[in-house]
């Protein structure tokens, strides 16, 4: 099975993520995400914010697709920072009627805010930005094992397809009268709809797996295109590293 070598290359002129090799990337992201959730210093994760957001900027995606992509995030952060204050014991910050807000609750949500922002966006730019293909054939070069490379691929890949299947189930729904409501007709329909869809998934891989079986699979895609190391991935790599390294200074001093 012949495999992308890099991702499709951005018309952005700062569009230089693309150019790292994806080894590189996803072991950059990994490594990154565990840093940032083990630490806890609020200057340690404005440092980790501050390197995704350059990333960003790095990576040719705009601005626009990133603050939509973190929207959902943010809108559950912001919860967390109404709520937490409110739940938690310690200094009172702040009083409004019955309700106080202690300063320990905001902080930890503001914490929390920080971590899951630079994690997101370490991920969108360095992963979100990756060909699935290309990510599959980079898991298989890092020793990933192929089952679990070949179930992230085909899970991917059969969404879409998946989701349409529900949609004309849901269709065929609407056509013969179904309005859903808070009654039992209504979660004695949801159930079949989700049996019916799960049945139909479960025969559609049966059947993808006998067209596979008829072109030769045996368990693995066989790789005819492999990934080079060149020298901007060592510049990326000792960027990496330096910023680790940042972290991990600033949260021990």
């Amino acid at each position: 099975m012949s495999s992308v070598i890099q991702p499709a290359r951005n018309a952005h002129p700062w569009d230089f993520i693309s150019y790292i090799d994806p080894r590189a990337r996803i072991l950059a992201a990994v490594i990154f995400s565990v840093t940032i959730a083990a630490v806890h210093g609020f200057t340690t994760l404005v440092i980790a914010l501050a390197a995704s957001l350059i990333a960003t900027f790095f990576s040719g995606m705009s601005w626009k697709t990133v603050f939509k992509r973190l929207l959902p995030l943010n809108t559950i952060m912001l919860l967390l920072i109404i709520l937490l204050p409110i739940s938690s014991t310690g200094k009172i910050m702040a009083t409004i009627g019955p309700i106080s807000f202690s300063q320990e609750g905001f902080l930890l949500a503001i914490r929390i805010a920080l971590q899951g922002n630079a994690i997101m966006l370490a991920i969108l730019i360095l992963l979100g930005t990756m060909e699935i293909n290309t990510l599959g054939h980079a898991l298989s070069h890092l020793r990933v094992p192929d089952k679990i490379s070949h179930i992230l691929l085909f899970t991917i890949r059969y969404l879409d397809v998946l989701h349409r299947e529900y949609l004309r189930l849901r269709a065929a729904m609407k056509v013969r009268g179904f309005r859903p409501s808070i009654n039992r007709h209504t979660y004695r329909s949801l159930g079949y709809l989700l049996g019916m869809l799960l049945i139909r998934s479960i025969d559609r891989s049966e059947r993808i797996m006998a067209a596979m079986k008829c072109r030769g699979f045996r368990g693995r895609f066989y790789l005819l295109e492999h990934f080079t190391f060149h020298f901007c991935d060592l510049y990326f790599c000792l960027a990496s590293v330096l910023i680790l390294l940042t972290m991990l200074a600033v949260e021990r001093i």
